[in-house]
């Protein structure tokens, strides 16, 4: 993985030392609130409904033991023992008190990690596909490419003050794990006559208007990718609304303009770049990629031995292939039935890290899902790395399942939120578990949002339900039929909302009608696509 040099370690440094002192000037009052905001969400510090929240960034959801082990150290040091891990590869602190921020950060520092740019109109934090490097089914390791996206967009003069938020994703496998179409921009690396280069997609979202990104450029010299991405941030920053916030997200320029139109000024910017020459060097990216050279595996067993039923279980849902055949990745399930999606305590950071060292060549993934993974685990050792989750609580074999539910902070933190996701969440996950549905349902992704900035990607759930307010009261509206895959689609509301009580009875009654018309091998978004909404309409409402 990559590791700073002296130039990277400076500016964070330096902005610790900067920070610290913005800090120091709120606290003693010579700085009011609005005066301090946006100083602040520069470095990752927002204030939510009972405290500060910190949030630190994972760049391509990558990092190693020592790593973690800080995150845990902040936890106990600055919080209450725990962190929340996001959909957007990062981790959060929800109870953090201003005095103490700058020293988490310098705490940060020491082992190269940071909180600039988690928050603000900017370019955020650099998601990637969490098996990258490690998938059987990529062109390359994607992260590089994202590697040199980071570095490029940190502290980019021109894109500090955008109209809004920008979220980019890398991949680089047909098989997409990072909601790539839903980002502002998608990254695909791609191979083409044995060149490799980049698909390059625009203008995807969620949230109150959500969008799939258009195709914008089918293939972009890897040379060319930086200037290329530019293109589409200056055409943005041009001409996005900055009058209207709910309208100010590329996905609305791209739509407003028309695909077409938007690339055909993407392409006049992009070659007005080319002549200009922004490109970092190629030496750049090529010393970049020396940090992701692959581990030293080594031969093994190809098999497990599947005589004890929970292991055999937890093996087919919780691993995945691997490009070398004697190693798998292990996903680290946060999902514990009527636990709460995305929490970590320290001491599991802890152990999580011991076991990177022990088993994973002291590498570690943040999951865009809100798990975290090892990426390489030799066959051989995945029973001694079940048994050691599994004590742990760790061990719970649901990924991809109904229990492994995408939730948001909901209204237990955000004040944004209109509704709360974590009770939902526990309660769901609890009675498909208790009732064993989990097991024949399969497949099922549900996605929870306290409200309409869709942070739990609920319109890429295959269930997905967003909490409104509804007169005072919390409401939940049931949606069906999305993806964030290769299959990408967005989800359509079911009808009128639910209390709680009410949307978990008719995630049970939608459940039962795909089980009642499913066909062999179908996931329930296969059937829901097949049959349509009509026949979860009428169990759902008569």
């Amino acid at each position: 993985m990559y590791r700073y040099d002296q130039y990277d370690q400076a500016m964070v440094d330096a902005r610790v030392a900067e920070f610290r002192d913005q800090a120091r000037r709120r606290l003693e009052g010579k700085l009011t609130e609005d005066q301090f905001k946006p100083l602040r969400l520069m470095n990752g510090l927002y204030l939510q409904l009972h405290a500060y929240m910190l949030r630190v960034a994972i760049p391509y959801g990558t990092l190693d033991s020592r790593q973690m082990e800080m995150l845990a150290d902040i936890a106990d040091k600055y919080d209450r023992g725990y962190g929340h891990f996001t959909t957007r590869q990062n981790i959060q602190y929800n109870w953090i008190k201003l005095e103490g921020t700058a020293d988490a950060l310098a705490d940060l520092a020491t082992v190269e990690m940071h909180a600039i740019q988690t928050s603000g109109n900017c370019i955020r934090n650099i998601s990637a596909d969490h098996f990258a490097g490690a998938s059987a089914d990529e062109v390359v390791d994607p992260r590089p490419y994202a590697e040199l996206m980071r570095q490029w967009s940190s502290f980019h003069p021109e894109f500090t003050y955008l109209p809004r938020k920008f979220k980019i994703a890398v991949i680089a496998s047909a098989n997409d794990r990072a909601a790539m179409r839903l980002h502002d921009i998608g990254v695909r690396i791609v191979s083409r006559n044995g060149e490799v280069g980049a698909e390059i997609y625009a203008g995807g979202g969620m949230g109150r208007t959500p969008m799939i990104a258009p195709l914008i450029r089918d293939f972009v010299p890897i040379d060319q990718m930086i200037t290329y991405a530019e293109a589409c941030l200056r055409v943005y920053n041009r001409y996005g609304r900055r009058d209207n916030k709910y309208k100010a997200r590329i996905k609305i320029l791209v739509h407003e303009l028309g695909a077409a139109e938007y690339t055909r000024q993407v392409e006049e910017e992009f070659a007005h770049l080319l002549s200009v020459g922004v490109e970092p060097p190629r030496e750049e990216l090529a010393r970049i990629a020396e940090y992701f050279a692959p581990p030293a595996f080594v031969d093994g067993p190809k098999t497990v031995d599947r005589s004890d039923p929970d292991f055999a279980l937890w093996v087919d849902r919780n691993t995945h292939r691997h490009k070398h055949d004697a190693y798998v990745s292990a996903v680290i399930s946060l999902k514990p039935a009527g636990g709460i999606p995305g929490d970590a305590t320290s001491d599991q950071m802890r152990l999580v890290a011991k076991l990177a060292r022990e088993y994973s060549f002291d590498e570690l993934r943040v999951m865009h899902t809100q798990n975290l993974l090892l990426p390489h685990v030799r066959i051989a050792d995945l029973h001694a790395l079940w048994t050691a989750l599994d004590e742990a609580g760790l061990g719970s074999p649901n990924m991809d399942t109904i229990e492994d539910i995408i939730a948001c902070p909901g209204l237990d933190y955000c004040s944004l939120a209109n509704a709360r996701s974590i009770p939902l969440a526990q309660r769901i996950s609890e009675r498909f578990a208790q009732s064993g549905r989990t097991e024949v349902v399969g497949e099922l992704k549900l996605k929870i949002s306290g409200c309409i900035n869709a942070c739990g990607h609920h319109h890429a759930g295959h269930i997905g339900i967003l909490g409104v307010d509804k007169k005072g009261t919390e409401n939940y509206q049931l949606s069906l039929g999305g993806s964030e895959a290769e299959d990408v689609s967005l989800a359509k509301i079911t009808g009128p909302g639910f209390d709680e009580d009410g949307v978990i009875a008719a995630v049970e009654k939608v459940t039962d009608v795909y089980l009642a018309a499913r066909s062999d091998g179908e996931r329930f978004l296969d059937t829901y696509r097949r049959i349509g909404m009509e026949p979860f309409k009428e169990a759902l409402y008569g």
